[in-house]
């Protein structure tokens, strides 16, 4: 693989690559549809992800704290949940400690071989635009512009899912995918 499809496969999967094909959680945060459920005050995040290129592979989920040092490169981060993906869009709930600051990167291992690669899949909260250029010179968005608020009960967080088309980063066709403000 090139120079250019590793930095870009690094940068689409949010520079962590994907471990096996069973579903996984790791962390102070946890996956739990309870916490969603309406009338809950529990805080969490309602991460909906679409956009997806294939109902194949594993899909990994990572929530981050309110710590911008920490974000992706940091690597400290309060959940990660790895699952195969079985239906699109799709959705799951993550329990996070307190009210606060998080964000959330997420990636597509399309053909889940546990590798980084050029089809692969990625995006995180609030859609930040991801361009070749941030790619190659290895930029992540800024924690700013994918942090959200997160208070008692749920918060929704529509992450929609950017692959490599040709010399861009971007979504596939805007097809089952909601985009919100966050």
């Amino acid at each position: 693989m090139s120079k250019l499809s590793l930095t870009l496969a690094a940068m689409v999967a949010a520079f962590v690559p994907l471990a096996g094909a069973g579903a996984a959680i790791t962390g102070a945060a946890v996956a739990d549809p309870a916490a969603c459920r309406p009338g809950s005050q529990h805080p969490a995040l309602l991460v909906r992800v679409s956009g997806f290129k294939a109902i194949s592979g594993d899909l990994r989920v990572q929530v981050y704290g309110d710590d911008p040092k920490q974000f992706v490169k940091g690597g400290e981060r309060l959940a990660r949940i790895d699952m195969p993906v079985r239906q699109a869009p799709t959705e799951l709930c993550i329990a996070v400690p307190v009210p606060g600051r998080y964000a959330v990167a997420v990636r597509h291992d399309v053909n889940g071989d546990g590798n980084s690669g050029l089809n692969d899949g990625g995006g995180f909260s609030r859609n930040p635009r991801i361009s070749l250029g941030d790619v190659l010179a290895r930029r992540m968005p800024a924690y700013e512009d994918v942090v959200i608020a997160v208070g008692n009960g749920p918060k929704p967080v529509d992450v929609v899912l950017n692959y490599r088309q040709g010399l861009s980063i971007k979504p596939l066709a805007m097809v089952n995918t909601r985009v919100a403000v966050n």
